[in-house]
């Protein structure tokens, strides 16, 4: 694979950026990962826009996207995207002193492909006892600051597991470690709002407007009684969850299915919607 590093495409071998980069050294970066499916990246507009609203959100200097579109051109133009692809855009405050204050050196923008696996058609999942801070400087940022996202995920798969999902500090369902959660409950279909501190995930704001959802705040402790659960994600688009902690949920997920058959079929219509 070849990557885009601060303006010059390499071999994956010779992409380098400084150790004393922020976004290594204090997690000061942000990032969005789309799929890539017959060398076009989906919805990268919708993805670009949250770039900036993440930059922005850290105080990065906002990035120039007519820059990051020909990086992107750059990177896909040099690799063989015949297949499906997982795309990385980096985007972080540059080399700094070993410390939060930053440095004059200017950001650093990375743009990397790896082959995307597809992902299994349902998932387990487990909540994890730490939460996600609502009221956090970076709540709803995609920043490269993943620790606990780390910490969360290999909890859940000692567990046997495959993604964590948090509660918020006041208990309420927030979303997984890279994902949004979708929660069927009789005849309502429900995604918690960005106010408990969930991303802004672009496969859920597209399915809050192709589908009747509602957002609203809920127990965590709902996931026990629900009719269907259900993943979203940039790559994973809408995956089904088979059990949640030590509960199987119901086999035949029709809400599930229809979330997943309305997604696929506008997305392959519109591939930047």
């Amino acid at each position: 694979m070849k990557i885009w590093v601060n303006g010059t495409v390499v071999e994956s071998a010779e992409a380098l950026v400084s150790v004393l980069d922020h976004g290594f050294t204090v997690g000061d970066g942000v990032f969005e990962t789309t799929k890539v499916v017959g060398g076009v990246p989906f919805a990268l507009t919708r993805h670009l826009d949250r770039l900036v609203v993440s930059a922005r959100g850290l105080g990065l200097p906002e990035p120039d996207l007519a820059l990051v579109r020909h990086a992107i051109d750059d990177t896909l133009l040099e690799n063989d995207t015949s297949s499906p692809q997982r795309l990385r855009l980096t985007y972080t405050g540059g080399s700094g002193p070993l410390g939060s204050d930053r440095g004059s050196a200017g950001p650093t923008l990375v743009v990397a492909l790896a082959p995307l696996t597809a992902w299994p058609e349902t998932a387990a999942v487990a909540t994890v006892p730490w939460p996600r801070n609502e009221r956090a400087a970076t709540a709803g940022l995609k920043t490269t600051s993943y620790a606990d996202n780390v910490v969360a995920l290999a909890h859940a798969k000692a567990d046997g597991a495959t993604e964590a999902v948090f509660a918020n500090t006041r208990g309420q369902l927030c979303e997984g470690t890279g994902s949004n959660v979708f929660v069927v409950l009789g005849d309502r279909l429900v995604t918690p709002p960005l106010s408990s501190g969930c991303l802004a995930g672009v496969t859920r704001a597209l399915l809050v407007e192709w589908l009747d959802v509602e957002e609203a705040d809920l127990p965590i402790g709902l996931l026990a009684e629900a009719d269907e659960i259900f993943l979203t994600s940039a790559t994973r688009d809408v995956q089904g969850v088979h059990r949640v902690d030590a509960r199987d949920l119901p086999t035949e997920r029709p809400v599930t299915r229809q979330a997943a058959k309305v997604f696929a079929a506008r997305s392959a219509a519109d591939l930047d919607p």
